[in-house]
């Protein structure tokens, strides 16, 4: 569904829970990306990008926030979920429905850092591929067929 105002605390929250979760995957510290734990940069996400809530048996479980940047090309600029949800198949899941949303997207684009082998090797699963690497950012692209 999509995220409205009222979600943006208990995003913020989970969103702090997930990134905090990056230390087990080789994060240099504490930290994630800006606003991660901010209601206020949740509530402004929903404005400038298309949010979605995550929801698993009816309860608050992640975001993801999508970013239109025109001529079927979109930018993933977030997908979170609260650890206790890691490895069972959600985000998998919620990465077909997104895919499903836009079904004139012809080319995604995102970015992780290097040392997140988690999310590395969860976009590979998805048909990412990394189209350049930099000390601090892997960048990766899907191109749909």
């Amino acid at each position: 569904e999509y995220a409205t105002n009222l979600d943006a605390v208990a995003l913020a929250q989970i969103s702090l829970r997930a990134f905090a979760s990056d230390l087990l995957c080789g994060a240099p510290g504490d930290g994630g990306p800006p606003g991660y734990a901010s209601p206020a940069w949740q509530a402004s996400a929903m404005q400038s990008a298309t949010y979605f809530k995550i929801l698993v048996e009816g309860e608050l479980a992640g975001g993801a926030i999508v970013y239109a940047q025109g001529q079927g090309r979109y930018y993933l600029g977030r997908v979170f979920l609260d650890p206790a949800m890691h490895r069972q198949g959600i985000g998998l899941a919620v990465m077909q429905l997104i895919f499903a949303h836009f079904p004139d997207a012809h080319r995604w684009t995102l970015e992780t850092p290097p040392w997140n082998t988690r999310t590395r090797n969860f976009y590979q699963r998805l048909g990412f591929q990394i189209v350049k690497e930099t000390e601090e950012d892997l960048f990766f692209e899907k191109v749909m067929v």
